[in-house]
């Protein structure tokens, strides 16, 4: 599918994207700051889910399936177990459930626009922080430019990790490690707003196990517009596809990447 004339240019998809996370947000900020939206129940994985998450998705969904209805929308809560196609809308109505659930702030509504498997647009918003963020403004930088200001040595460097869950070594060694060679690490639960972290400047690198597509995708179209470098598996790119994803500048992704694959798995 192209998406390079209009209705579907990049502004179009940008204001549509807004519109849709303005629609899902304004709900979170009014009735859907009841209790009753917040209680939580666990799904088959394991994962937390309310009905909060299940209202966001429906609202988003249905101003993106008006707007753009040869793109289809995958979203979190209701994707079957089938591959994400190639050319969709990822939708996390709710990243950070649990952090939700309890009343923390750190949690966001995460939408983007993947092309050829390619994110291309991604808008993050944080109602309770009062916070957006979205690809297309003001921050990218030009072909060739530095890119991002952080640190280039995990030494000096502060990392976001997400994915962690619990009762699992893996993850349980990677934070021990991290404890001895970054500067300082941060435990925040929520994928999106580590990589918005990234991008903006809070956090030098990050890195997301088993990151799901809709996790991901509007973070690393923010980070990879700001200059950074967005790594999978194998220290290559990272594809919707990879069961990890570093973040930062290229030299502190990469060694992220190689620290997790030198634990048995």
């Amino acid at each position: 599918m192209s998406l390079r004339h209009p209705p579907y240019d990049g502004p179009a998809l940008h204001r549509f994207a807004q519109e849709a996370v303005g629609a899902g947000v304004e709900w979170l900020a009014g009735e859907g700051a009841g209790r009753a939206w917040s209680h939580r129940r666990f799904k088959p994985s394991g994962e937390e889910v309310t009905a909060a998450d299940i209202e966001v998705e429906r609202r988003v969904t249905r101003i993106l399936t008006e707007r753009t209805p040869e793109i289809p929308v995958v979203g979190e809560e209701s994707a079957g177990a089938g591959p994400v196609p190639g050319t969709c809308w990822l939708l996390d109505p709710i990243d950070g459930t649990m952090n939700f659930s309890r009343g923390a702030p750190g949690y966001a509504v995460s939408l983007a626009c993947v092309v050829d498997g390619e994110p291309v647009v991604g808008v993050v918003d944080a109602p309770a922080l009062g916070r957006r963020w979205s690809t297309g403004a003001e921050g990218a930088v030009a072909a060739g430019a530095p890119g991002l200001p952080g640190s280039r040595t995990l030494s000096g460097a502060v990392v976001g990790l997400t994915g962690t869950g619990s009762g699992r070594s893996r993850p349980a060694r990677l934070i021990g490690l991290l404890y001895d060679r970054a500067h300082r690490i941060r435990l925040q639960g929520a994928m999106s707003l580590d990589l918005v972290g990234v991008a903006e400047g809070w956090l030098d690198a990050c890195v997301c196990l088993g990151p799901s597509p809709w996790d991901v995708a509007a973070g690393v179209a923010l980070v990879r517009e700001r200059g950074g470098a967005v790594l999978g598996a194998g220290g290559g790119a990272f594809t919707l596809r990879s069961p990890v994803l570093a973040a930062g500048a290229e030299p502190v992704a990469r060694e992220l990447i190689a620290l997790w694959e030198s634990l048995d798995s």
